[in-house]
């Protein structure tokens, strides 16, 4: 449903299988779904996508990723876990404050583009975290809302994939049984995907917006506390 425009909904995924397996185990557990809902939207979106954008920004991600992978690896399960709990917390309070912001004065500097890259790097591999600062980056180029979509589908389809063998080797996160497990979820993820293009128009996404960063927020901090 995410993948499919419910912004949002990401993140609170990101939140629930932290809790229901570890922090970091959990990262590893999501990437192959998330994969899954990328080829789905890229081949509903294969039509919209600014690729002059994307190789602006995707350089600068695949650095963030590299670097998230470096600190990543040998950090404690608990440091790990408050770290993420602390950029989901970041995302959220980035989002609560763009209802307020005034998007005619977003920046589309170099500097603006990589800082913007990078931290969507870092926090894509930390934990599958770049929605907010993507956003970010995507609403100062100023393209159609379409594109907009299209191109983070085709972005994080990319990223995603170059994430794949740091997951497997370098972290261990991926292996047959979290395969499985992804495998056993792939039919949810094809119907996530159908329902939430047909209610996208439909909600009240500002107000369901706030709901889900609320309940996200609120993880987020039990994370801290836990």
């Amino acid at each position: 449903m995410s993948k499919a425009g419910l912004k949002g909904m990401g993140i609170l995924v990101v939140i629930l299988l932290a809790f229901v397996y570890e922090a970091k185990a959990s990262t590893g557990i999501l990437l192959p779904m998330l994969i899954i809902a990328d080829i789905i939207a890229v081949i509903y979106y294969r039509r919209s996508v600014r690729w002059d954008y994307l190789k602006r920004f995707l350089p600068w991600m695949i650095a963030g990723v590299l670097f998230g992978t470096y600190v990543g690896k040998g950090m404690p399960e608990e440091i790990f876990k408050k770290g993420m709990a602390i950029i989901i917390l970041i995302s959220v309070l980035i989002m609560f404050a763009w209802e307020r912001y005034d998007k005619s004065k977003i920046p589309d500097t170099l500097w603006f583009t990589g800082s913007m890259g990078f931290a969507a790097g870092f926090t894509t591999m930390i934990g599958n975290l770049a929605g907010a600062f993507s956003n970010i980056f995507f609403l100062a180029s100023r393209i159609p809302k379409i594109e907009f979509i299209g191109s983070a589908a085709w972005m994080f389809f990319f990223i995603n994939l170059f994430k794949l063998p740091f997951h497997i080797w370098s972290w261990k996160t991926i292996d047959l049984n979290t395969l499985y497990i992804n495998l056993t979820l792939v039919p949810g993820i094809i119907v996530g995907f159908y329902i939430g293009l047909k209610i996208v128009d439909k909600f009240k996404e500002h107000q369901f917006r706030k709901f889900i960063l609320v309940m996200t927020a609120i993880g987020a901090m039990t994370m801290i506390c836990r």
